[in-house]
């Protein structure tokens, strides 16, 4: 059997990581087992913040749901509760830009929930 070397396979994987750590501050981008920890480090905060980002784009929506409701008399919770009561299919996200964007596409939406209420 003959003997096997590593240096090519081992080269590659260094470059690899030096690779995935460019723009890296220091010896976190030049030396490899400083590197190393950085990029895995790197991974896990973007693992967490891609699931933190749903939860707090989310958060937003409603934040500005709400603040265009109460400038039509209603708050967030009864706003949603009547739109889902008079089965107005809108997604938080849609309704949270025509809130921003189309204002008079969400004061079409409350006018809609209120007659619908009386």
């Amino acid at each position: 059997m003959s003997r096997v070397k590593r240096g090519v396979l081992a080269h590659k994987r260094h470059k690899k990581i030096i690779k995935q750590a460019k723009g890296y501050y220091g010896s976190r981008s030049r030396v490899y087992r400083v590197a190393k920890q950085a990029v895995i480090r790197a991974k896990q905060y973007a693992y967490r913040d891609r699931r933190q980002r749903k939860r707090q784009l989310r958060s937003l929506w409603i934040m500005r749901i709400n603040a265009a409701a109460r400038s039509y008399g209603l708050n967030y919770s009864k706003f949603i509760y009547l739109i889902k009561k008079y089965k107005i299919n809108i997604d938080r996200k849609i309704i949270a830009e025509f809130a921003i964007r189309k204002k008079n596409y969400f004061y079409n939406i409350i006018q809609t929930v209120k007659n619908n209420m009386e």
